[in-house]
């Protein structure tokens, strides 16, 4: 009885230490796609007011959270059972990804000044439904990128064992849920901690220095965060593109990688943001 009480610790732990290089394996190849999501979560996270910030990252947290109750257990049933589905899932990701990535260039340059009662309408109407809206946006980002996490993750452990490949994919997705967002809640709260530091130092000394530096800081890390966060989403649906599309995969073979996938995420969000746009003009000419 002892006996067979210690082989199923032995088994245990075997079982253990085999996760823990899986997951450290998966973490590494999952670190790029970790750090797209950290920059584009950041960036939509922000641009509320303070006291709305922690609730709106906590709404986003917890889609986060969700997706990924959703994505792990249908990933490794798809892998199992269907593998051509996780392809056309990325796929259509990409396309989501690179619209919204593209969408946010063409807006920054060719958006519309607004007229005054334009202006005074939105700011009526424009707190909770455009907390609303973000959130919601955030989500679907997520859960986009969450797929792309899981993928990338599974194809590290698709040869092991699958109560190891379990393990390991669910490891990797919370880990990437609560690092991601708990540096995000890091950043959205630089000008409180600022500020605190500021006023426990009456304003003298090291500490405010440090302080009004976090103070100033968070708005240019947000504008560059903004920046990084397009772009990180037009390189990822690039990415997906040119890994997970054999024709893509080998054309251009002369150009750097970045270059690439760069190229076919702006072709194909401009492509999204076309069809976007002229459904968009076909339901309102349909309604009238």
């Amino acid at each position: 009885m002892a006996s067979g009480f210690f082989a199923i610790l032995d088994d245990i732990a075997a079982l253990m230490d085999d996760v823990a290089i899986t997951t450290k394996v998966a973490a590494r190849k999952t670190a790029g796609i970790l750090g797209d999501d950290l920059a584009v979560n950041a960036e939509k996270a922000t641009g509320f007011l303070s006291s709305r910030e922690l609730p709106v990252l906590w709404a986003i947290t917890k889609g986060s959270f969700i997706n990924k109750l959703i994505i792990v257990p249908i990933a490794l049933l798809l892998s199992a059972f269907l593998p051509v589905a996780i392809t056309v899932a990325l796929v259509l990701g990409g396309f989501y990804l690179a619209y919204e990535g593209v969408e946010k260039i063409v807006e920054f340059l060719f958006h519309r000044e607004k007229k005054g009662h334009e202006v005074i309408k939105e700011a009526v109407t424009d707190d909770a439904e455009a907390e609303k809206a973000k959130v919601k946006s955030a989500v679907t980002t997520d859960f986009i990128l969450s797929v792309e996490i899981v993928i990338i993750a599974l194809g590290t452990v698709v040869e092991k064992d699958l109560t190891t490949q379990i393990i390991t994919v669910s490891a990797v997705a919370l880990l990437a849920t609560v690092g991601v967002y708990g540096i995000v809640a890091l950043i959205v709260r630089m000008d409180d901690a600022g500020y605190s530091l500021i006023n426990r130092s009456k304003n003298k000394g090291f500490f405010s220095l440090l302080g009004k530096l976090l103070v100033k800081s968070l708005p240019v890390i947000i504008k560059v965060l903004g920046v990084v966060g397009t772009i990180a989403l037009i390189l990822v649906s690039g990415g997906i593109f040119a890994h997970n599309i054999e024709y893509f995969h080998h054309l251009f073979p002369t150009w750097p990688v970045i270059v690439k996938e760069l190229t076919f995420g702006i072709v194909a969000g401009l492509l999204a943001v076309a069809v976007a746009e002229g459904g968009k003009k076909a339901i309102s000419a349909f309604k009238k």
